[in-house]
């Protein structure tokens, strides 16, 4: 019995520790086992549709967006999700990711785009999501996300922000710790963990991005 306890304690310290490092690799990779990492099209509200809803969210700066057709169509793009009142880990998130921006240089809004999606629409305004975004200097080219909570949950779920236990799933902090980075038009998708280093997320989007120029990076910049 000790035995069986002392299994379960370590198994969740090590979740604890670990982050969405290691919820996300099970939330996504359980998605993609179950779709195909090569599936463009599946069926959605009786008609085929893309992978991804194409439902109407709001940037931190109050334009209205659809998601596929103006935010993943023809694009490789990189996902986080956050909320305002996220303690730590998104802050450092954000901090980490915005490191990635600088490194994108001018590549950042013309060959590879940005998103952090709210956890938390109910709170997350617009102009919650712009004071935010304002306190970390975020520049242009990097938008905010928000909209209705049924959206917001649609969407954590097919981008493979969960997990199958209802309790970790729960926890908003849980789906904090993954970026999604994607190229719709080949409809290749990876994900890189957000606190790790710049250099390590710019090879997973680089490693997506045909256009990429695979030099040092102060050539993006």
């Amino acid at each position: 019995m000790n035995k069986i306890k002392n299994t379960e304690n370590t198994r969740r310290e090590m979740l604890a520790g670990m982050g969405l490092a290691t919820l996300g690799l099970i939330g996504l990779n359980s998605i993609w086992d179950k779709l195909g990492n090569n599936a463009a099209t599946n069926t959605w509200n009786g008609e085929t549709d893309t992978l991804f809803p194409n439902v109407t969210l709001y940037t931190h700066e109050g334009e209205a967006v659809r998601f596929y057709d103006d935010l993943i169509r023809d694009k490789v793009v990189a996902i986080n999700m956050m909320y305002a009142q996220c303690g730590d880990t998104c802050p450092k998130t954000t901090a980490n990711l915005r490191e990635v921006q600088r490194l994108l240089g001018k590549r950042a809004g013309r060959d590879v785009f940005m998103y952090s999606i709210t956890l938390q629409p109910e709170l997350d305004t617009p102009k919650v999501l712009k004071h935010y975004a304002d306190n970390f200097g975020i520049k242009e080219n990097w938008k905010f996300l928000t909209g209705t909570a049924d959206d917001i949950e649609l969407l954590r779920r097919r981008l493979g922000f969960f997990d199958y236990e209802a309790e970790l799933d729960a926890v908003k902090d849980n789906h904090t710790g993954m970026v999604r980075i994607g190229n719709a038009t080949l409809n290749r998708w990876s994900m890189a963990p957000s606190l790790a280093d710049p250099a390590q997320i710019m090879a997973t989007i680089n490693h997506l991005d045909p256009k990429a120029i695979h030099t040092f990076h102060s050539n993006y910049i």
